[in-house]
């Protein structure tokens, strides 16, 4: 009879394992706990944007796209996760893809609800879990979020369809898609790659269809605020406003590139996505001086030298919730 219950036991725990690491999230890890300052009643589920990943490399030597915002969250208390998405796919099926990922949230913490946060294309992520879940969703804040869509994607898909290298482009991202992936230690036919899609679903046009579905957060006016809260649904974003912050940081000539060919068509913007279109229900803050890497704080941290740390950002945010019992 031992030896049953013992076979059984060995099963589920076997069976959870492989469940776990089946969904493919990124659990915020921590060796002691400092405070309970972040220490939110419901998990916190992250959704990383396009060229998105949760960890290149290996857990010694690798860069996280969450650049040490959730060990920070665990040593404060917090319960979080990041979840892993399509790199390149449409807001809806990447989407989905997150959806699966917060139902095993709540599956292996036993939460009823759960705060989201989502990057750039990860903003269509949590907004599209919101609307297809609402009941089981505490608050959502996208940052850097493209909202309203983007110029850069506009202006790209629009050159590749006059130029007739739609197709050739789709081949190349998706590829990439595939090595990004690869380096995750991936197959990267579980999470499948549409360049196209994912440029379409970023566009202007893209996202005006998309938010003719998932409307919850939007402004309310032309680059004005959206509803605090809605559906019993807290909402917030935030964003920076600098495409260039350190002449160290590489990305940087890349996101002043971008800024000259298409973001400042837009006005103020982080190098991609403008101020505007990142506005989504109450604006935290909408002038760090941040590029689109740096809100994430991507590359080892690197930002301008008297700017914000992002890490304490979200920390901060996190304890915005504990105050407000979700």
């Amino acid at each position: 009879m031992k030896i049953k219950t013992y076979l059984a036991a060995l099963s589920f725990i076997l069976l959870s394992s492989t469940a776990v690491h089946a969904s493919n999230l990124q659990k915020a890890e921590t060796k002691f706990v400092v405070s309970h300052y972040a220490k939110t009643q419901y998990p916190i589920v992250f959704a990383h944007g396009m060229v998105g990943f949760n960890r290149i490399g290996f857990d010694s030597l690798g860069m996280d796209y969450w650049y040490q915002i959730l060990p920070d969250l665990a040593r404060n208390g917090s319960t979080a996760f990041a979840a892993r998405m399509s790199p390149f796919n449409s807001s809806e099926v990447r989407g989905e893809q997150y959806v699966e990922q917060l139902k095993e949230v709540m599956a292996i913490t036993g939460a009823k609800k759960l705060n989201l946060i989502g990057h750039s294309h990860g903003a269509h992520a949590v907004r599209y879990a919101a609307g297809v879940m609402p009941a089981q969703i505490a608050s959502v804040m996208t940052v850097g979020g493209a909202n309203q869509g983007t110029i850069v994607a506009s202006d790209v898909m629009r050159l590749a369809n006059q130029t007739g290298t739609s197709e050739l482009l789709n081949t190349i991202i998706s590829s990439f898609g595939n090595v990004i992936m690869w380096a995750q230690g991936l197959d990267g036919k579980a999470f499948p790659h549409n360049a196209l899609a994912a440029g379409h679903s970023t566009s202007i046009e893209g996202t005006a269809e998309f938010n003719q579905r998932f409307k919850l957060g939007l402004s309310l006016s032309p680059c004005g605020e959206g509803k605090y809260k809605d559906n019993g649904i807290a909402l917030y974003s935030m964003t920076g406003n600098q495409p260039v912050t350190n002449p160290l940081d590489v990305s940087d000539a890349v996101m002043k590139a971008l800024d000259l060919l298409s973001a400042s068509k837009a006005g103020a913007n982080d190098g991609i996505v403008s101020v505007c279109s990142a506005k989504f229900g109450k604006t935290i803050r909408d002038d760090y001086p941040w590029n689109h890497l740096d809100e994430i704080n991507l590359l080892f941290g690197i930002k301008g030298s008297f700017a914000p740390d992002p890490v304490a950002a979200y920390r901060q945010h996190a304890n915005r919730l504990k105050q407000q019992g979700l």
